[in-house]
Parts: structure tokens; sequence; C-alpha cells
């Protein structure tokens, strides 16, 4: 590890505002700081779910980078689908409830994209994760309690993997768990050793 620096000496940031991937993030270091990109998410006509997360993460990344020279950047984006249909934030009761009766019983894919930028030499790494998550045949009555607990609204999917969604599942294929929280903590770690970065 002689040829590496630790993560303390570089200026990490996370081109995000999200709390979920902040406190990914934190399990693997304290030593970084957000920033919120300003990046338009709208999809492109006939874009694959897998393709959008990636640009998106991009964007991001490079937005920040753009403002913060010489910094290493974390880009990242989750896009959920259902067959080819894409699954946003609810927003509301009404809107998570209707989610979650159409996945009863599916199979609906996350595709989490992970932008690194080292802004000390220019080099752009990136990586898509693909987590498919199957749901069980849920009553109305066991989803509306769900939400009355969780309130997961502001998750794409309109569950918390990390608490009490999780037993919404039958079952979840992946080679990382935390991508489907937002942040692939796997891929990420790979990519600052890669980098010449330690984490400890």
């Amino acid at each position: 590890m002689s040829d590496f620096c630790p993560v303390s000496a570089v200026d990490l940031i996370l081109a995000s505002s999200s709390i979920y991937r902040r406190d990914l993030l934190q399990r693997l270091t304290k030593n970084f700081s957000q920033l919120a990109p300003h990046v338009d998410e709208s999809a492109s006509a006939d874009e694959t779910p897998a393709a959008l997360a990636l640009r998106l993460a991009i964007a991001k990344a490079n937005a920040v980078a753009a403002i913060r020279p010489g910094a290493i950047v974390i880009g990242s984006d989750q896009v959920a689908a259902l067959g080819t249909r894409m699954l946003g934030k609810p927003g509301d009761h009404e809107n998570a409830r209707a989610q979650l009766l159409a996945c009863c019983g599916q199979t609906v894919s996350f595709h989490t994209a992970l932008c690194l930028i080292d802004g000390r030499n220019g080099r752009i790494q990136h990586a898509v994760d693909c987590t498919l998550v199957y749901f069980r045949n849920l009553g109305s009555g066991e989803i509306d309690a769900y939400l009355q607990a969780e309130k997961p609204y502001d998750c794409a999917g309109s569950f918390k993997a990390e608490g009490l969604g999780i037993a919404l599942f039958e079952r979840m294929q992946t080679e990382d768990p935390t991508a489907l929280i937002g942040l692939p903590l796997i891929a990420l770690s790979r990519m600052l050793r890669t980098a010449g970065i330690a984490l400890f």
C-alpha cells in the first residue's frame, strides 16, 4: 500500500444531495463533502434505463468536477424499471401504492450507475450495477400498512431496502446489495483503489 495515499489526503466530493448516498459513503469514509449537481434528469427518446443511469452519473460527476478542479468526484444515479416502464420517485402515498401494486409478483430491475472523476489527472472510471428485485404478491392492506410505517415517497420503487422495505421481497439478485440503496460500494472501493486511494 506504499503507493497509495490515504483518503483523508484527497478532496473527495459526493456529487449528490441524497441522504441515502451520504449514509452509504460514510461506511467507507467520513472524509468527504457533498455538492448537489444541477443536471437535467429527463430521459432521451429510446434511452434504456441502464444508459440513462450511466449518462446521469457521468453528468453529475462532471458538473461538480467543473467547479472543484483537482477533486475526486463521485457521481451516481439509479433508474428502476418494471419491464420497459421506468419507475420514478412516487412523491406521495397514492402514487407509491399504485407503484407497489404494479410490482406485486413482478421482477423490477434497478440500474445503479457510478462515475469517479479523478481531478488530479482527468481519469474517469464508470460502471453500472443491475440488481433484480423479485416482489412478493402483496395485499392492498399490506401495502398501505408498509407505506404508513416507512413513507418511502422519495424512493424509486416505493420502498427502502435498508429498512422495512426488504420484507416486500421474495428474493433479490445482485453483485452488490448497497447498489440497491443507491451507491454501489464494492465498485466504488475498486475505483478508489485504482485511483491510488487507500480507505484503510
